[in-house]
C-alpha cells in the first residue's frame, strides 16, 4: 500500500541522462519518491541502476536532467535575475547531507571503533557536539542491534555486522532519504538476512528509501514501487503486485523468472 502521498515528492528524478564518453548509461530517467516510501530498482547488471543511484546524490553528476530534494534542485540554482546556474559545490554538499548512502562495501574506518565510525560525520559535517553525536550514535547502533559492539574495531566484525554499522552511520546523519546500493551483494548468504531484516524494520518505521537490489523477495515484500531498468531506461514500473505478477515488459518477465527461480532453488 502506497504511503506518503505529499504534493512535493521527497526525491524527484527528472530526465536524467548520464554519458561516459560515447556510452549513454542513463537515457532520460524520471520518477518520484514520496515521503516514507520504499522504491526498489531491479534489473540486470549494467542496466544503469548503480549509476542512477550515484547520480541521485551527485557522486556522479548527471550529463543532463535534474535531481530535486523536497522540490529544491540539487545541481542548479536560479539567481535574482532568473538565470539558472550550476549550484556551488558547497551548496551541493549541504544538500547531500540529507541523503544517507550505504554501499556494497562497508567503507568503515579500520582505525576507529564502531562508535567512532558512527559519530565522526555528525560531529564534523553536522557540527553536533560530541555528547549529542554519541547519544544519537548509540541510539542508531541499538536500532541495528550493534550497541554491544560499540567499542570493537571493524576487523573484529563479520561482514553483516559491518554493514549494519554502516547503516547506523548513515542514519546518524538524520537523512531525509536512505540510498542503498546492493547492500547485501558482498555478504555470504547466511549474513544477508540480518542486513535485510534491519532494512525491513527501517521500511516499517517509515524511512524513505531507494534500494538497488538483486533480492527479489525483499523488493516484492517491502517496496511501494518497483522500477525495472534495462539499458538505461525504466522499462517497467509500478507497485510490486503489478511488476511481479503482471509485467508488461517481456524482458522484465524473463528477468523475474530467472531470479525468482534462482532464489527458490
Amino acid at each position: 500500500m502506497a504511503r506518503g502521498t505529499g504534493l512535493v515528492p521527497t526525491i524527484r528524478v527528472s530526465g536524467v541522462h548520464k554519458r561516459f564518453g560515447d556510452i549513454d548509461v542513463l537515457k532520460g530517467v524520471s520518477f518520484d519518491v514520496n515521503r516514507a516510501n520504499v522504491v526498489s530498482m531491479i534489473g540486470a547488471s549494467g542496466s544503469g541502476k548503480s549509476t542512477l543511484l550515484r547520480c541521485i546524490n551527485h557522486l556522479e553528476v548527471p550529463s543532463s536532467g535534474e535531481i530535486f530534494i523536497d522540490g529544491e534542485p540539487l545541481g542548479s540554482t536560479t539567481d535574482a535575475n532568473g538565470r539558472v546556474r550550476q549550484r556551488p559545490l558547497s551548496q551541493v554538499n549541504r544538500m547531500r547531507r540529507d541523503l544517507g548512502v550505504v554501499f556494497q562495501q562497508f567503507n568503515l574506518w579500520p582505525h576507529m571503533t564502531v562508535l567512532g565510525n558512527v559519530v565522526e560525520a555528525p560531529i564534523r559535517v553536522r557540527g553536533m557536539s560530541r555528547k549529542e553525536a554519541v547519544e544519537i550514535a548509540r541510539g542508531e547502533l541499538a536500532r541495528v542491534r550493534m550497541l554491544d559492539k560499540q567499542d570493537a574495531y571493524p576487523a573484529r566484525l563479520s561482514g553483516g555486522q559491518q554493514q549494519r554499522v554502516a547503516i547506523a552511520r548513515a542514519l546518524a546523519m538524520r537523512p531525509k532519504v536512505m540510498l542503498f546500493d546492493e547492500p547485501t551483494s558482498s555478504l555470504d548468504p547466511e549474513l544477508k538476512e540480518e542486513v535485510l531484516g534491519v532494512m525491513r524494520e527501517l521500511a516499517a518505521a517509515g524511512t524513505t528509501m531507494i534500494v538497488v537490489t538483486h533480492e527479489m523477495e525483499f523488493a516484492r515484500d517491502v517496496s511501494d514501487r518497483v522500477l525495472f531498468l534495462h539499458q538505461g531506461v525504466i522499462e517497467e514500473e509500478g507497485p510490486p503486485s503489478q511488476v511481479f505478477s503482471r509485467p508488461a515488459s517481456e524482458r522484465c518477465r524473463q528477468f523475474l523468472a530467472k531470479h525468482l527461480a534462482r532464489d527458490a532453488a
